[in-house]
């Protein structure tokens, strides 16, 4: 169903979720922490998700959990993305999600990783006719009252169309978007995201489908949306360590920040992840961050490598500061909206285990 699109700020639906931007913050194993889909909000992404959890995680209540997924009221709306291939262990799953306080389920069937497709979920799921992952769609949309979606690919092996097969299976089982990344799973991350099939899949459902793959600029977002009539875009690895790509396109100019604003940015992202998830482990989890951010502004090269080596998100901050002196004045004028998320008041959690596989 093609989308009439004048700006990446329209607001539109899926189901009965009104979303105020045309911009998707995309669920990423080991980066979508609260803390990263709250910054996404900030910066003009309309629907943030979390990344993947396991059904069977859910189920069995195994050690593995990592830690509690919270949900609060300024990361809203937001998609919990569960993955598994049992309709009765999903259906149960997305039950708590929602009990949570989850917005939209979301279905993964676009995870290439072996780890999880082995197990007959993530993009297996869209093989042989769609059979398996079209049962999981209608058990899960039987089981909650909120809006059921599909991240899927264009289908395990190279050139393959199933999902032109399975995305009408899915529409029909209950699903109310599609979002779709098309590249196969053989493919994981390489090559390019062929979106004159996102075009198709357009065509082909009545629902809205979200356009995911290789949209790292401003421009290339409104080409996607321009070019094949999706009704938003979905931004993933863009938008690590750069929160300016979602300000860009939100407010349609070029956002490029100062030394001072990327390590205000980054250490407010610390202060928020150490309140999620506790000093000790948030300093290995934030160091991919780190380079992330440093690639923004003019930092000496060696900072990076310093940071990799320090032991406290404390000292981390410190390393910053000398970095970029002004930095300081501008976290200061964040502390008292950094220091109201640490009361947790507006919480809801949700005992979840974070997945440690990557996303589709």
């Amino acid at each position: 169903m093609a989308i009439d699109v004048r700006s990446l700020t329209d607001t539109w639906q899926i189901g009965s979720v009104e979303i105020p931007s045309r911009i998707v913050l995309a669920p990423m194993a080991g980066v979508s922490v609260q803390a990263f889909r709250r910054q996404g909000r900030r910066f003009g992404a309309g629907l943030v998700c979390s990344e993947m959890v396991s059904a069977c995680g859910l189920g069995h209540q195994n050690e593995r959990t990592m830690n509690y997924l919270r949900i609060s009221g300024d990361e809203k709306p937001l998609a919990v993305q569960i993955f598994g291939s049992d309709p009765a262990l999903m259906a149960d799953a997305a039950r708590m999600c929602v009990e949570a306080g989850a917005d939209l389920i979301d279905i993964n069937m676009g995870c290439p990783v072996r780890k999880v497709t082995k197990t007959g979920a993530g993009a297996t799921l869209i093989s042989d006719g769609a059979e398996r992952g079209a049962r999981v769609v209608a058990a899960v949309a039987e089981a909650v009252d909120v809006p059921v979606t599909v991240k899927m690919r264009r289908g395990e092996l190279n050139e393959s169309r199933d999902f032109t097969i399975a995305g009408p299976r899915f529409v029909e089982a209950g699903a109310q978007a599609l979002t779709l990344h098309p590249r196969s799973a053989k493919q994981m991350y390489t090559g390019h995201a062929d979106h004159a099939l996102t075009a198709e899949l357009v065509e082909l459902v009545s629902v809205p489908v979200i356009a995911s793959g290789d949209i790292t600029s401003r421009e290339r977002a409104h080409a996607v949306l321009e070019t094949t009539g999706c009704a938003a875009v979905m931004i993933g690895r863009g938008a690590q360590g750069n929160p300016w790509l979602l300000a860009s396109m939100a407010g349609d100019i070029d956002v490029q920040p100062s030394n001072d604003e990327v390590v205000a940015e980054l250490v407010r992202f610390i202060r928020e992840t150490v309140r999620e998830l506790g000093d000790h482990r948030s300093t290995h989890f934030l160091r991919k961050f780190h380079g992330w951010y440093l690639k923004r502004g003019t930092f000496q090269r060696t900072l990076r490598q310093e940071l990799s080596t320090l032991e406290t998100t404390a000292a981390v901050e410190e390393a910053l500061f000398r970095a970029a002196p002004g930095a300081r004045a501008l976290v200061a004028a964040m502390e008292a909206e950094i220091a109201a998320l640490g009361s947790g008041a507006d919480d809801t959690e949700l005992d979840l285990p974070i997945s440690l596989y990557g996303g589709g």
